[in-house]
């Protein structure tokens, strides 16, 4: 597969993650991670956190009753064997507690391993920004 394909392939897997964030579709999400994945975000604040746990906790929450949308900004694709790196901005698109649309912005990076075919999400780095 040529370098543009998987490109095109990890940014819709991306995508297909950030959407089961949105729709707390803890299948989808699970499915898409490794089951040992770290991660370093505000949620666990100077910790990196690994495995599915501490996520799950946020899905078992629910989804929010308004709809949210994901926009992922530029996202840049590094491709190396069997991993890949994808950078982006994420903008998320949401009601705030009014009723108004606010949009809340982050900077992720997500890490990609290939495992006897398929994709899976290993790690992940995200800030939000100001």
């Amino acid at each position: 597969m040529n370098e543009s394909k998987i490109a095109d392939e990890l940014i819709a897997l991306n995508q297909k993650l950030l959407d089961s964030i949105a729709n707390a579709d803890w299948k989808t999400y699970k499915n898409l991670c490794d089951a040992k994945i770290t991660a370093i975000e505000p949620e666990a604040p100077g910790q990196v956190v690994e495995g599915l746990d501490f996520h799950k906790y946020y899905f078992d929450l629910g989804s929010s009753k308004t709809k949210v949308q994901t926009t992922m900004c530029h996202p840049v694709v590094h491709h190396k064997g069997d991993m890949a790196v994808i950078a982006y901005v994420r903008l998320v698109q949401k009601l705030n507690a009014n009723g108004s649309p606010i949009t809340a912005a982050s900077a992720e990076t997500r890490v990609w391993e290939c495992k006897d075919g398929k994709w899976l999400h290993v790690h992940f780095h995200r800030t939000p920004l100001v």
